[in-house]
């Protein structure tokens, strides 16, 4: 099956009540005083988020925002896709797929649709634009869960490939974060003869060692960003390991509990964004993290998003070197180096920030636009 249908979301308003009905009931856990976020998601934070969600925020007013942005399916390698398809007013744009990760969606690009699609109106050159397809990754959000074992990231680069043979895009740029900066590359290894540039944030395998290093041959930010990689393996890696090893089990807690989806996700754009010390709603709006959840939550898809981490950690496959240009932007808290990054990836293009984080499109959107034109400028 190769049809492209129309999409619209429509939530029941019966799946919002049950929403509501579960926040009205929700058990809260004690806390020992003082600890602030060392011990997690401080019970006093997430009373008053789950306060505002419940009493303020409102789905409607976001289902429309996404429901003005032309929106399908299709199905793909016996996957149900979901994908945004915002075609560019220029007629000579660059096709662009843009490739979210975890514990993101497709809300993460919200910001960037307008600059990247149509530069002129938001400032910026007619020749910079691009067509944009923004897919929600298998297992995420209206793509539904996964129904089979090996949704790894190889597997959906081959999808994006054929997403794009299908919108008629011979070719094509990719960029991506996180896991999106997993499938981006990995565009490069299987559709090389199609993908003119690849673009990423927020890059680690592929970027980084894993091994040991040599700290003097490091420079001073480069240490720093070391200095996080470790801190990370060695206290922030928790939910890695559970997902990779029984995202199961973790399915039911957070299937059925929407305050602890909340509170699952919530930490990571704590700890994720910058600063690192700044809470993630004064960063990023608020509304837009709740939407963000929401999408997990509507869809039923916190097990299957997480089974991305499984399937890649059993997959077998390692990072090899791709010879399509690519081009790196690293923000405040991302941690690739560009040594290691050289050894997997052809590198024409390295942007070092001081500011922005690890979900660079929702904290400093203008920035990862203005690195994204400088980089595809040359490959159009």
């Amino acid at each position: 099956m190769s049809e492209i249908k129309p999409f619209r979301i429509a939530v029941p308003q019966a799946d919002l009540d049950d929403l509501n009905q579960r926040l009205d009931a929700a058990h809260w856990p004690d806390e020992l005083p003082g600890v602030d976020w060392r011990y997690g998601v401080p019970l006093g934070y997430l009373k008053e988020l789950t306060q505002y969600w419940r009493t303020e925020y409102d789905w409607h007013a976001q289902e429309k925002l996404l429901n003005d942005l032309p929106q399908f399916t299709t199905e793909i390698d016996g996957q149900h896709v979901h994908f945004l398809h915002v075609r560019s007013p220029e007629p000579d744009a660059l096709p662009l797929v843009l490739t979210h990760g975890w514990p993101g969606s497709i809300v993460e690009f919200l910001d960037v649709i307008g600059p990247l699609t149509n530069p002129t109106a938001h400032g910026g050159d007619p020749a910079d634009a691009f067509h944009l397809v923004i897919p929600s990754l298998p297992g995420f959000g209206f793509s539904g869960p996964t129904r089979d074992q090996g949704w790894h990231t190889m597997r959906i680069a081959r999808a994006w490939a054929e997403l794009m043979r299908r919108l008629g895009y011979d070719r094509y740029a990719a960029q991506g974060g996180d896991f999106g900066a997993l499938v981006t590359p990995d565009l490069g290894r299987v559709d090389a003869e199609h993908v003119v540039g690849l673009h990423v944030n927020a890059a680690t395998a592929g970027f980084i060692s894993f091994t040991d290093v040599d700290e003097d041959e490091l420079t001073e930010v480069e240490r720093a960003r070391w200095a996080r990689q470790q801190l990370y393996m060695n206290d922030g890696n928790a939910y890695f390991l559970l997902q990779a090893t029984r995202p199961q089990t973790l399915a039911y807690a957070l299937t059925d509990s929407p305050t602890g989806q909340l509170a699952w996700i919530i930490e990571k754009f704590k700890e994720w964004t910058h600063p690192v010390d700044a809470l993630p709603d004064t960063v990023i709006d608020r509304d837009r993290l709740l939407t963000n959840v929401m999408l997990y939550w509507l869809t039923g898809t916190a097990g299957s998003s997480a089974r991305i981490y499984y399937e890649n950690m059993h997959s077998g496959d390692w990072p090899y070197r791709t010879d399509v240009p690519t081009g790196v932007a690293v923000f405040a808290e991302d941690i690739a180096i560009r040594k290691f990054a050289e050894q997997a990836n052809t590198i024409t293009h390295w942007t070092d920030f001081d500011t922005g984080g690890h979900f660079a499109a929702l904290e400093v959107p203008d920035l990862l636009v203005t690195d994204m034109r400088q980089f595809f400028r040359g490959l159009r």
